[in-house]
């Protein structure tokens, strides 16, 4: 019963709407009516600015961090990785929003850094360099997805290789359009980089 419980709390904990939230409490935005229309960190960047995305970001990967140690405040027998992949589903399908969501990388990042902290290290220097060359925040997060489940299986830890290929796949498929426009030319590139 309990493991229910800590299942559903990590889902609607990851379901909270940071970007939303911010947007609408301190800029009379509705992020999701500018830019992607997505939640996440990296549309807030764009329509609110870096300080409001850094923010939105922090309390991304907030939500997936916090979580992954509900198994062990709760006392329940749950690897904490399955626990952050509930968040993870939360933040790109939530409950309050119609089921739309972010993309689900800054949560996922929360998630790898509660269980696997070195592993995210690398993650986020990867991602750092493949958008410092490619200026493509999608492409980056992917390349970052992949690299998480090599990582996964380098570890070894079957809970964590089989959580990081679902965040793989997710990953791939919210960036689908993304990927669509990277091949047309069209893709919005960051300038603050």
């Amino acid at each position: 019963m309990m493991t229910f419980v800590v299942i559903i709390l990590s889902y609607l904990v990851g379901c909270f709407p940071s970007g939303l939230v911010l947007g609408k409490l301190f800029y009379k935005k509705d992020i999701r009516n500018f830019g992607s229309g997505n939640l996440g960190a990296t549309n807030t960047f764009r329509v609110l600015g870096k300080k409001a995305g850094f923010i939105v970001m922090f309390l991304d990967i907030f939500k997936g961090f916090i979580v992954v140690f509900f198994p062990l405040w709760f006392n329940v027998d749950v690897p904490s990785i399955f626990v952050g992949i509930c968040a993870v589903i939360g933040h790109v399908y939530p409950i309050f929003l119609k089921f739309r969501g972010g993309k689900a990388v800054a949560t996922s990042a929360g998630a790898v850094l509660g269980v696997h902290p070195l592993l995210l290290l690398s993650l986020a220097l990867i991602f750092i360099l493949v958008l410092y060359f490619t200026k493509y925040v999608s492409l980056s997060s992917m390349i970052a997805g992949i690299c998480c489940l090599i990582g996964a299986i380098i570890i070894g830890d079957i809970p964590f290789i089989i959580v990081s290929f679902a965040i793989m796949v997710i990953l791939i498929v919210r960036h689908r359009s993304n990927i669509v426009r990277i091949f047309a030319g069209n893709e919005p590139k960051i300038k603050w980089m």
